[in-house]
């Protein structure tokens, strides 16, 4: 319409009237035109309208009708089953209405059978009054005599069928005296649980920086050599970042180099007579240290009267150990295992507490004698004025000796509780390997597995995994297979962490 106006105006400026009433025709008819064909869409477009409308409608007014078809028919299964209810409930009350006329009946009928019973009874109690007298009279004797009599021949039987029960429950007891032994172990392990130490052949010392260890070596190895010949442990110095490794088979050598090379670092002067004058310092004081240790043991235990000769002795069980179990730490044990042991059977628990803790003192001797550790122990404690029965118990507790007091089938049991337990000592080596091999191949048996190692001494198994043949989703049942399957085939200690991994790597080089 704007438009229409512009042109108009112009139009009228420029060309004059004439002009401006022709184009004016022109334009008005141009747009009856429009509004025309624009009416006829409209109309169109509204019956479009309706015919959808009305469809919507046709659709809705069947879904509706749909949905209530489907609520009676509910409707109707619901009162159905409500009838169905009724009708049993109509049942259940006839059914209770008839047993309860029943049971009145039965009620009635017990009432008079129990007076009728009340008064047999009274009629029997009379006749047994009777036959009582009639027997007194008869008899000559009275009832109270009868009874006496009576009495006396059941005592005589009831003597004899003592003495067989007797010999069936001491038959019974030999049958289950293994049993009650075990159940006494038993009970004995479970009051006593005690950490247990490994011990090694090496001890690794660990230094601030690497330079320290060309101090240590010295001038054309004199140091190094000064300091193995003063302490007896070979020092190895190798390419291990910060770490020194002493290596020997005695614990109290190593300890000794161990803290003589602390205090030789921490002063700096390092040359070889004050490397000897550290050592032997050192070794007063672990001397001192194993004394104290001994005392300490002992008054921990509760044992009092060792001699200090023997005192020295358990303080030296600390840097001993005896198939990877600390020597000390299995005295202490086997001694509280001891002491248990004979309180539950009755014996004297100090004197079995005291067998217990020096058993293995045959193994720490200042000399190496040709003997057996159990009769040098006995002979340690025989020199030392220990009780026979003491001594007995040392030496027989690996039946070198014969055993003659009950002190020593404990010390022998104990010793072995002690070290058979779980955990207590190192697997065999072989064993060991033998496990681990196992794990890796458990693990390598399943598809898509790539690599598997078993780390931690055996108690994580990592598991790698072909990108390409296994997805995220199959790695997580993968690892709750594994897992599985090691615990119904495998015997290990502990658990085992079961850790699958899949990674996808991209690869490119640069020219």
């Amino acid at each position: 319409m704007e438009v229409y106006i512009i042109i108009s105006s112009v139009a009228f400026f420029l060309g004059g009237g004439l002009v401006w009433f022709s184009m004016r025709f022109l334009f008005k008819s141009k747009f009856e035109g429009m509004l025309r064909e624009a009416e006829k869409e409209a109309e169109v477009i509204k019956k479009n309208k309706l015919l959808e409308v009305k469809e919507k409608f046709i659709h809705l007014k069947a879904d509706l009708e749909k949905q209530v078809s489907a609520r009676n028919a509910k409707i109707q299964s619901v009162e159905a089953k409500l009838k169905q209810k009724e009708l049993l409930v109509n049942q259940r009350q006839e059914e209770l209405q008839r047993k309860t006329s029943e049971l009145e009946v039965v009620k009635e009928n017990l009432s008079s059978q129990l007076e009728l019973v009340e008064r047999k009874k009274q009629d029997l109690e009379k006749l047994h009054q009777k036959e009582v007298e009639h027997l007194e009279t008869i008899s000559g004797i009275s009832a109270e005599e009868a009874k006496e009599r009576l009495i006396e021949s059941l005592k005589d039987e009831a003597k004899t069928d003592a003495l067989s029960y007797i010999n069936e429950i001491m038959d019974e007891a030999k049958m289950t005296a293994n049993k009650e032994a075990k159940k006494i172990v038993i009970q004995t392990i479970q009051r006593v649980a005690t950490e247990t130490a490994i011990e090694n052949s090496i001890t690794v010392f660990h230094i601030d920086s690497d330079e320290i260890k060309g101090r240590i070596i010295g001038r054309e190895g004199r140091n190094i050599r000064a300091l193995e010949a003063a302490t007896g442990i070979e020092i190895v110095v190798d390419d291990t970042p910060e770490a020194i490794v002493l290596s020997g088979f005695d614990p109290v050598r190593r300890e000794v180099a161990r803290l003589a090379l602390h205090q030789l670092v921490q002063d700096g002067r390092i040359h070889p007579a004050r490397i000897e004058e550290v050592v032997n310092k050192v070794k007063k004081q672990v001397e001192e240290e194993v004394i104290e240790t001994g005392k300490r043991t002992v008054i921990d235990l509760g044992i009092h009267g060792v001699h200090p000769e023997l005192i020295r002795l358990i303080g030296k069980m600390k840097y001993r150990s005896s198939y990877g179990q600390n020597l000390l730490q299995h005295a202490r044990e086997t001694a509280n295992l001891c002491a248990v042991m004979a309180s539950e059977l009755g014996l004297n628990p100090k004197k079995a507490k005291r067998a217990g803790l020096l058993h293995d003192i045959g193994k720490v001797p200042d000399d190496e004698p040709e003997l057996p550790h159990a009769i040098l122990g006995m002979k340690l404690c025989e020199k030392y004025k220990e009780k026979p029965d003491i001594c007995n118990a040392v030496g027989a507790h690996h039946d070198e000796v014969e055993m003659q007091t009950l002190l020593a089938p404990i010390v022998q049991v104990c010793d072995a509780i002690s070290g058979a337990r779980p955990g207590a000592r190192r697997e065999i080596v072989e064993a060991y390997i033998k496990r681990l091999n196992d794990l890796e191949q458990l693990a390598l048996s399943y598809p898509g597995v790539v690599k598997t190692y078993a780390i931690q001494a055996g108690r994580e198994l990592r598991v790698i995994v072909g990108a390409d043949k296994i997805d995220d989703k199959e790695t997580e049942n993968l690892s709750a297979e594994i897992a599985k399957k090691i615990q119904d085939e495998m015997t290990y200690p502990g658990q085992v962490k079961i850790t699958v991994i899949r990674e996808t790597r991209a690869v490119s080089y640069a020219k």
